[in-house]
C-alpha cells in the first residue's frame, strides 16, 4: 500500500504533535531530507570562497558578475527545457548533477595542474559558474519534491524536509574548516562533487519509495494516476517561458521571486560594503562571511523545527509568504536608524532565516498544484533566470542609489513600498493556491440537476497547463 493512500494512517503521538507526520511518511521525508542535506553540503563547502573571489576586483565588478550570471542562466534554460522534454526524471537529475560534478573535476584539475593559470579572471568564471550551479541543483531538488508530494503534504512537511538542507548548510562550512588544511582547497571541490553523487543516489531512492502523485492535470483514473517512470514529459524546450507569461498564477510566483531577490540583493551589497570596510584581506573576508552564514543557518534551523509548519498549517501559505516582506521592511528601517555592522548581521540573519526557514517551504508548495511540465520547465525559468534577473535589477538599483549619495536612507524609501506590494502579492498567491487545491475536489463532487451543468458526467478538467 502506498504511503499516500492509507485510509486511516496511525500517527505516533510524538511525530503527530511535533511535525504532523504520519507513520508511513517518515521514510520518504527522511530520504528527501538526506537528499537536501547532500545538496546543501556540496554548495556550502564552496560558497564563502565564491564570495571572497568575487570581491577580488572590487564590489563594482560583482554587479557585472550578476549580469553575466543572468545571461548564462537565460542561455541554459532552453537546453534544460530540451533535456526535460526528452529525459526521464531520474535521468534528468543524473545529467544535471553529473554535469556539475564534471565541472568541479575540471576546476580541480585546473587548480592542481595549472595553478599559474588561476587568477582574477578564473575567479570570476568560478563565481558565475557557482551561481548557476547553486540555482539549478536546488531547483531540480524542489521540482522533484513538488512532483512526488501532494499539496497537503507540501504544507505539512516541506519545512521538515528543509531541515535536512539547513543541517547541510551548517555541516558544509564546518567540513571546509576541518578539511581545508589537511586536504588543500582544490580537493574540497572533489568532496563537494562526492556529495552531489550521494544526492543522485538519494533521488533514486526517493523515486522508488514515493509513488507518483496525481497532479492537478492528471485524469482521475487510477491506472493513469500511477504513471510509469519510463514516461517522458515531452513538450517544447521553450514551454516553461511561455507558461509563465500565459498563466497569472505562474507570473505571480515569478513576480514574488523577482521582488524577493531585488531586496535580498540590496542586503547582499550592503553586507559586501561593510565587510570590505572591516578588512581588505581575502581570507579575513571569507572568515567573516562564513561566520555570518553559520549563525544564519542556526536561526533557520530553529525556525524550521518550531514555527514554519505550524504557521503554514494555521495561517496558510499567503501569510507565510507575507512574513518575509514585512521582516525585510522592518529590518531596513532598523538598519537605517542604527547603521552598524552588528545591525547588518541581524538584518541578514533574520532575512535569510525567514526566507529559508518559512518562505522557501511555502514558496515550493505553490508548485504542487501546477502541471508536471510546469513543475520542471516553468519552475526552471522562474528559479533561475527570474531569480538572477532580480539580482541584476537589485544590484544596479543599489549602485545607482549609492552614486546619488542616498545610501541607506534612499534604500529604505525604495524598500518599504516594494515590500508592501510584495506582501500583497504573497496574500494573493496564497488564495490562488487554495483555489487550485479546491478546484479538483469540487469537480469530483456529484453534480445535481440544477440547469447549471450541461452534463454532470463531463465535468471540466480542474486544471489545464497555463490556465489562468
Amino acid at each position: 500500500m502506498s504511503f499516500t493512500t492509507s485510509p486511516t494512517p496511525r500517527r505516533p503521538r510524538l511525530l503527530q504533535a511535533l511535525f504532523n507526520l504520519r507513520r508511513e511518511e517518515v521514510g520518504p521525508v527522511l530520504i528527501a531530507a538526506l537528499f537536501f542535506f547532500c545538496v546543501l553540503t556540496a554548495l556550502m563547502l564552496l560558497r564563502p570562497a565564491r564570495d571572497a573571489l568575487g570581491m577580488q576586483r572590487g564590489i563594482e565588478s560583482v554587479r557585472w558578475l550578476f549580469i553575466g550570471t543572468a545571461v548564462v542562466t537565460l542561455a541554459v534554460n532552453p537546453l534544460f527545457g530540451w533535456l526535460v522534454s526528452r529525459l526521464k526524471r531520474l535521468q534528468l537529475i543524473g545529467v544535471t548533477y553529473g554535469f556539475f560534478v564534471l565541472s568541479l573535476v575540471g576546476f580541480w584539475a585546473l587548480l592542481m595542474f595549472a595553478p599559474a593559470a588561476v587568477g582574477q579572471r578564473s575567479g570570476q568564471v568560478f563565481y558565475v559558474w557557482f551561481s548557476v550551479f547553486n540555482l539549478f541543483v536546488t531547483m531540480v531538488f524542489w521540482a522533484l519534491l513538488a512532483d512526488r508530494f501532494t499539496s497537503d503534504q507540501g504544507k505539512r512537511f516541506f519545512a521538515l524536509i528543509s531541515v535536512g538542507g539547513t543541517l547541510g548548510a551548517i555541516f558544509g562550512p564546518w567540513l571546509t574548516s576541518q578539511l581545508a588544511r589537511p586536504l588543500g582547497t582544490p580537493n574540497l571541490l572533489l568532496v563537494s562533487g562526492g556529495f552531489l553523487l550521494l544526492a543522485v543516489a538519494a533521488a533514486w531512492l526517493l523515486v522508488r519509495v514515493v509513488p507518483d502523485q496525481a497532479g492537478p492535470d492528471a485524469p482521475a483514473a487510477a491506472e493513469t494516476r500511477l504513471a510509469s517512470e519510463a514516461e517522458r514529459i515531452g513538450g517544447s524546450a521553450w514551454a516553461g517561458l511561455r507558461a509563465v507569461f500565459r498563466s497569472r498564477y505562474l507570473a505571480g510566483i515569478a513576480c514574488y521571486i523577482l521582488l524577493m531577490t531585488v531586496l535580498a540583493t540590496f542586503i547582499y551589497f550592503t553586507r559586501l560594503q561593510m565587510v570590505a570596510a572591516v578588512s581588505d584581506n581575502m581570507d579575513a573576508r571569507a572568515a567573516i562571511l562564513g561566520n555570518i552564514d553559520m549563525w544564519t543557518q542556526v536561526a533557520v534551523l530553529l525556525l524550521q523545527l518550531t514555527l514554519t509548519g505550524k504557521i503554514i498549517q494555521r495561517f496558510g501559505l499567503g501569510v507565510a509568504l507575507a512574513i518575509l516582506p514585512v521582516a525585510t521592511a522592518i529590518g531596513f528601517i532598523g538598519l537605517a536608524v542604527y547603521s552598524s555592522f552588528v545591525m547588518l548581521v541581524l538584518l541578514e540573519a533574520a532575512n535569510r532565516a525567514v526566507q529559508r526557514g518559512i518562505t522557501r517551504p511555502a514558496r515550493e508548495a505553490l508548485f504542487t498544484v501546477v502541471s508536471r511540465e510546469d513543475k520542471y520547465k516553468a519552475k526552471a525559468f522562474v528559479d533561475t533566470f527570474v531569480y538572477r534577473a532580480g539580482d541584476v535589477v537589485g544590484a544596479q538599483t543599489e549602485g545607482v542609489l549609492g552614486r546619488l549619495g542616498l545610501a541607506l536612507g534612499g534604500l529604505v524609501s525604495v524598500v518599504v513600498p516594494l515590500a508592501l506590494a510584495w506582501a500583497a502579492l504573497a496574500l494573493w498567491l496564497g488564495r490562488a493556491q487554495a483555489r487550485r487545491v479546491a478546484a479538483p475536489r469540487a469537480a469530483m463532487r456529484p453534480v445535481h440537476s440544477t440547469g447549471d451543468e450541461a452534463d454532470a458526467g463531463q465535468a471540466r478538467p480542474p486544471f489545464q497547463p497555463g490556465a489562468r
